[in-house]
């Protein structure tokens, strides 16, 4: 287990400077720098949410799947640095696209986040951009708000889109929007399938996931608004998504991503996996992360 002494000491690691966001609009744990000040225990669940459900966990239940993927604080303080804008690393909204044929041409690696509608796609991409809140980004309690497919580019390293959210009110020609752009868009190399924490995986996710599996292509469970529910109903539909990715996957990641876009629980470790993904950062320990982790 990671020990909190580094993350205390990150103020600061020698030759590594963690961003003091100055901007008056940003969110006071934008960055890792306000995640320290904090008590160690709320540090350590900031940047490894898991850790806080561990207590709560029957001894039996095996926790490797839940820690394949366990970077560093210098590995966040690296990704970081690429969620921070600067006049040669421009973070901004690029385009938006309603078919194939509207979708830039990009070199740079790619990741999208797909989810049922109201499940805080949008939500979580601005947490992910809340170094840089000029950056545009549409959030709105209206669920299927996002009508088409939404391109940010972080400088020349990687891109991420926000997809459409499927089941209730979405785009009616969602399935021919998102299945074309999964299938063929070679550049991308991470899905991010989203689910609600707070009650767990619905006809509509199993669907999605089914899509997921067909295409064949690696993806990634991410369990969203942990913070709107007790440790109880969190653990239950976790255990119960951990379920489903063992026994109706091949192509998953192993471990979900436990994030709140509210309380920033698992935002910088999302950025690491995300800069890790698009081979944007170098992580410092490769043996914290299992081989499932770059497949």
């Amino acid at each position: 287990m990671f020990c909190l002494r580094l993350c205390l000491r990150l103020r600061l690691l020698p030759g590594t400077r963690v961003s003091d966001v100055s901007r008056h609009s940003a969110h006071k744990l934008a960055s890792l720098h306000g995640a320290t000040k904090l008590p160690p225990n709320k540090t350590q669940n900031l940047l490894y949410p898991f850790s806080g459900l561990e207590a709560y966990l029957d001894r039996s239940v095996d926790r490797t799947p839940f820690q394949l993927f366990h970077p560093s604080v210098e590995d966040m303080v690296n990704a970081e640095k690429l969620f921070n804008a600067s006049p040669t690393h421009k973070i901004d909204y690029y385009v938006s696209a309603e078919r194939m044929d509207h979708v830039p041409a990009l070199r740079q690696p790619e990741v999208c986040f797909i989810g049922r509608s109201n499940v805080g796609k949008s939500s979580l991409i601005k947490a992910l951009f809340s170094l840089t809140p000029e950056v545009e980004v549409r959030v709105s309690k209206t669920p299927g708000h996002t009508k088409k497919m939404n391109f940010f580019k972080v400088g020349r390293a990687f891109t991420i889109v926000d997809m459409p959210g499927y089941g209730h009110r979405a785009p009616k020609d969602f399935v021919d929007m998102v299945e074309p752009y999964l299938y063929t868009r070679k550049n991308l190399v991470r899905t991010f399938l989203l689910v609600d924490g707070s009650i767990g995986v619905q006809k509509a996710d199993l669907i999605a996931l089914e899509m997921c599996e067909d295409i064949r292509r690696p993806y990634v469970m991410l369990v969203t608004k942990i913070d709107k529910c007790g440790h109880g109903t969190l653990l239950t539909n976790l255990l119960s998504l951990q379920e489903v990715v063992k026994t109706r996957t091949s192509c998953c990641f192993p471990q979900p991503l436990l994030v709140s876009s509210l309380q920033f629980l698992g935002i910088y470790l999302l950025r690491c996996f995300i800069c890790h993904l698009t081979g944007s950062i170098r992580l410092t320990d490769t043996s914290q992360i299992r081989a499932e982790a770059s497949d």
